[in-house]
């Protein structure tokens, strides 16, 4: 036997194979949007999701099932991603924060948050369900006092679950 695998080895047929390991990860965060958001326009020069002023609030919600091992991470938006063609500048300000959690273990996500241009940072210390809201009001020309021009305006909320 010896002597066939010596052999084996000198002739130069010794033999080698990569073997595949695969796996695949569930999230165990999962984002939905409960609310889309609705821009309100109160005057010519406003778009808002502000209630009081005709809008809606778009509101995410992050299913969490493991506890301190994700992240959200939330941004207002800063741009139409669809609009007509605007002239002049555009002022955007918006907000993020929790509006109802499952569990009183979320009570301070709001206070801990990192907040930073226009996006909000939670560490998601607790399994369960957490819901935020987003304000978003976009104010044309600068000052505004330039009326938007008539058509559809369409922007984006981005949210993410980054695992830590």
């Amino acid at each position: 036997m010896k002597k066939i695998l010596l052999a084996c080895l000198i002739a130069g047929t010794a033999q080698a194979a990569e073997i595949p390991i695969e796996g695949t990860v569930q999230s165990r965060c999962l984002i939905n949007t409960d609310v889309a958001g609705v821009y309100g326009n109160p005057n010519a020069y406003t778009l808002t999701t502000t209630p009081a002023d005709g809008g809606v609030l778009p509101v995410v919600r992050y299913d969490v099932s493991l506890a301190d091992a994700y992240k959200a991470r939330i941004t207002y938006p800063t741009e139409f991603s669809t609009s007509p063609s605007l002239s002049d500048m555009v002022t955007w300000t918006g907000s993020v924060s929790v509006l109802e959690v499952s569990d009183v273990a979320m009570a301070d996500y709001d206070t801990d948050a990192v907040e930073y241009d226009q996006t909000k940072e939670y560490d998601l210390t607790a399994t369960g369900t957490t819901w935020f809201k987003v304000a978003s009001t976009a104010t044309y020309g600068g000052g505004g006092n330039k009326a938007f021009p008539g058509g559809t305006y369409r922007s984006v909320v981005v949210a993410e679950c980054i695992a830590q």
